[in-house]
């Protein structure tokens, strides 16, 4: 299949596996899940009754002081221990590299048949300025939340783009289902596109 490129009567050749695959809703959903849980720190702690400072020493008499009861470290006690304490843990799920790779293709054929994935010859900015930047940006229609994606992004770029709220920059390195997904619109190089094809292959 070829895609069009913005702003050029030529066209990209591209993989059908790649650009033209049939959209997988529990798939992507799976793999984006599976992202963001990876990146959860998972070090949620509390302490147990066991664990909590204080004397297990028998807090009042058996008799004749009202309700009965042992150690002030109990969980209905304030500043006892918690009756299900949470641990630290992982939070991270398998997901092997041939699902991963059919999830972002998936994700990237269905950016493609909504015309959300806008592909250009090239894309920089000379200097670090983000008001340059929101000037080229201009004549795309990306929508409030454009993910721009290039063979190598350049650190003019990535600064001119770090103080616009919700505009993102990647390289193909960088580049994942979270992002893809959050993304009104993809802007993405003809390079770029390359380089997915030789990753997704």
């Amino acid at each position: 299949m070829e895609l069009a490129i913005t702003g050029s009567a030529n066209k990209l050749s591209v993989s059908d596996d790649v650009f033209g695959r049939e959209f997988s809703e529990d798939l992507v959903h799976q793999v984006v899940v599976a992202y963001r849980n990876a990146g959860r720190a998972g070090t949620k702690a509390q302490k147990t009754r066991a664990e909590v400072n204080g004397t297990t020493k028998k807090s009042k008499k058996q008799k004749g002081g009202g309700a009965r009861h042992g150690a002030l470290t109990a969980p209905i006690f304030v500043g006892g221990g918690v009756t299900f304490a949470a641990k630290p843990r992982s939070f991270a799920q398998k997901v092997n590299r041939k699902m991963y790779r059919a999830a972002i293709s998936s994700i990237l054929s269905e950016l493609n048949r909504q015309n959300r994935l806008k592909v250009v010859e090239a894309f920089d900015v000379d200097a670090t300025k983000t008001s340059a930047l929101v000037e080229k940006l201009k004549g795309f229609e990306l929508g409030k939340r454009p993910l721009i994606v290039t063979e190598d992004a350049s650190e003019h770029l990535y600064l001119s783009a770090r103080n616009l709220p919700y505009v993102e920059v990647r390289d193909v390195q960088g580049l994942d289902p979270a992002a893809l997904v959050g993304a009104d619109s993809v802007l993405i190089t003809a390079d770029a596109i390359k380089k997915i094809e030789e990753w997704l292959a």
